[in-house]
């Protein structure tokens, strides 16, 4: 049964690979595309088809064998060998690559990408990024950006940073492999099925590496400096280091510094020592970096360029969008959309706060094991309540997830659910469905709601669900 599925889901695999051959992200493609001009294209009912029944074979596959999977070794050959194909595809499922090309390049020639766009230099490739991107600044920290211009720098071309980007990526990715199994065994979780989940799923090859996005940098940089926590030790080198680590991931993405707090409750030591060591670490290599790019924190503020997006796979969106399409039918200048989002905020530091202080309340023997699985539901509150969400976010928490709690039906539903969002071109379906999609979000929030509402009712006395 093991091997039939994992040809079955090799089998999708291939089919999303060429997918992407016929229909990729390519540098010449039509920025304007929608899912019917793709349908009367070159391929177009082969496009579509073989992204249907791919990511479909592969999320089964990969559904199926979650609570089969007979090793460590046998999950990460697998997933090895469902990416394989994604290695030698054109960009697809996004075309943020082109973005980190161009930011790559700005640096070089000392254009600041945490003040201009990529229309500044102008880049070499400008016609290949989204235009929606074209006059923003990025959001990405300095480490990604010395990242880029290097791979430029090196390769001078799109080719050559792209095989530069997926290995990368890969590295990243490999990083997780390494450290999930030991934060698994720490919650009691079986180190095979946290491997399994975190890097078989339709999400990684398909999108993560083939995009390339640098979401797994952040992430592998993370589950490394977690992982010297839970293995190594106390040390105050072992401390120093994890910090730095986590440092490093911040400096990719400003998301990982979620998990900080979270680091400093892992180590069993007193509450003081233990942030001052493990934040020195973390300034020590996220100050370095700044200083190695010469770039300030103008990233931070650069955070908010994704806000116009306006697109319902964000929860804060959809309930803004609702209450606005109704609001409309009163008023035809009423948006509701600023207000639900800044809602939201508040929301999501008020959940992180309460998180990190119920991981606090831990019992000492507990409180890794609390904060693990805290950490992860900490990232799964900044995918739900942030303004704008994309597909691969949740493999954010998903990562976690895996290692620290046996109920992840929810979390590979919406995966499955994720994968579909995003065509071959990098599309995204949600612009092209906004009604009755947010409505439709909504919905199907308030059913969660309700279902949970009623599960918890009658197991009134349920623990919360912290492995141990």
């Amino acid at each position: 049964m093991l091997t039939y599925l994992r040809l079955i889901g090799l089998a999708g695999s291939l089919m999303l690979a060429t997918a992407g051959w016929l229909g990729g992200a390519v540098p010449d493609a039509d920025l304007t595309s929608t899912p019917m001009s793709i349908a009367r294209g070159p391929y177009g009912p082969a496009i579509l088809g073989l992204w249907v029944i791919g990511t479909g074979l592969q999320a089964w596959a990969w559904w199926s064998a979650r609570d089969r999977v007979p090793s460590t070794r046998w999950a990460v050959i697998t997933a090895l060998l469902w990416m394989a194909p994604f290695l030698f595809t054109p960009p697809m499922g996004s075309r943020d690559f082109y973005s980190y090309a161009c930011q790559g390049e700005m640096f070089l020639h000392g254009i600041d990408p945490y003040l201009h766009g990529v229309d500044a230099l102008p880049c070499s490739w400008l016609e290949t990024v989204s235009t929606i991107w074209r006059d923003t600044p990025t959001p990405y920290g300095p480490l990604f950006i010395l990242i880029a211009a290097a791979a430029v720098k090196l390769t001078g071309g799109l080719t050559g940073s792209l095989i530069i980007f997926r290995l990368v990526t890969l590295a990243g990715l490999a990083a997780i492999a390494v450290g999930l199994p030991a934060l698994a065994r720490a919650c009691g979780i079986p180190a095979e099925r946290a491997v399994w989940l975190a890097l078989a799923g339709p999400l990684v090859g398909a999108h993560m590496l083939a995009a390339p996005h640098n979401d797994a940098v952040m992430l592998g940089f993370a589950v490394l400096a977690l992982f010297l926590l839970v293995r190594v030790g106390s040390q105050p080198w072992v401390l120093v280091t994890s910090g730095a680590l986590l440092g490093l991931a911040v400096a990719v993405k400003a998301t990982a510094g979620v998990l900080i707090p979270f680091a400093v409750l892992m180590t069993g030591l007193a509450f003081v020592r233990s942030t001052l060591l493990i934040g020195t670490g973390a300034l020590l290599s996220f100050g370095t970096v700044t200083l190695a790019s010469g770039l300030g924190l103008g990233w931070i503020p650069a955070m908010r360029v994704g806000d116009s997006l306006i697109q319902f796979t964000s929860l804060p969106t959809a309930v803004g969008m609702t209450l606005t399409y109704t609001g409309r039918l009163f008023s035809p200048t009423f948006d509701a959309v600023p207000a639900v989002r800044n809602v939201a905020l508040v929301l999501l530091i008020s959940t992180l706060v309460f998180l990190w202080f119920r991981a606090f309340r831990a019992s000492p023997e507990n409180r890794r094991k609390a904060a693990l699985h805290n950490a992860a539901l900490s990232l799964a509150a900044f995918v739900a309540l942030v303004p704008v969400f994309h597909a691969w976010y949740i493999l954010w928490p998903l990562t976690l997830l895996a290692a620290t709690t046996l109920r992840t039906r929810l979390a590979m539903l919406l995966t499955i659910a994720a994968a579909y969002l995003v065509l071959p071109d990098g599309g995204g379906l949600s612009r092209f469905v906004k009604f009755p999609g947010a409505p439709l979000v909504v919905l199907a929030l308030i059913a969660l709601l309700i279902v949970e509402t009623r599960r918890r009712r009658r197991n009134p006395a349920e623990p919360t669900p912290v492995p141990g």
